[in-house]
């Protein structure tokens, strides 16, 4: 069966090229969303395997929807998606739960090599 994947990020040819690669590498995209507020209702609507979260997004950002995913259920996955110079942001993502962080622009081998480990 394949893995369920919630993709949150504001841009949306950045969801459009996250979900063409996971698509392309037997994962199931199974719901998106733009911000942190809708990030946390999908994930409680769709209870995805694994969630790819941009840090950086308007009304909520990654590091805040990840803490309510985490308080909401405490096994959630969350990979997070950083643009290059956000360290800090990402160090604070790993304290705050997350699996792993993965650096934009996307390549395609890293992508689909931390979602395996994460979901295996």
């Amino acid at each position: 069966m394949s893995k369920r994947v919630l993709i949150v990020d504001d841009a949306a040819f950045m969801r459009i090229k996250l979900k063409d690669i996971l698509e392309k590498n037997g994962y199931e995209v199974v719901a998106e969303a733009q911000n942190g507020n809708e990030a946390v209702e999908k994930y409680k609507e769709v209870n995805p395997d694994v969630v790819t979260m941009d840090i950086t997004m308007p009304e909520k950002d990654g590091v805040e929807a990840l803490k309510e995913i985490k308080a909401f259920d405490k096994d959630a996955i969350v990979l997070m998606c950083s643009a290059m110079g956000q360290q800090t942001m990402v160090m604070d993502a790993i304290r705050a739960g997350a699996m792993d962080f993965i650096v934009k622009p996307f390549d395609t081998e890293r992508v689909i090599k931390a979602l395996d480990k994460a979901v295996s």
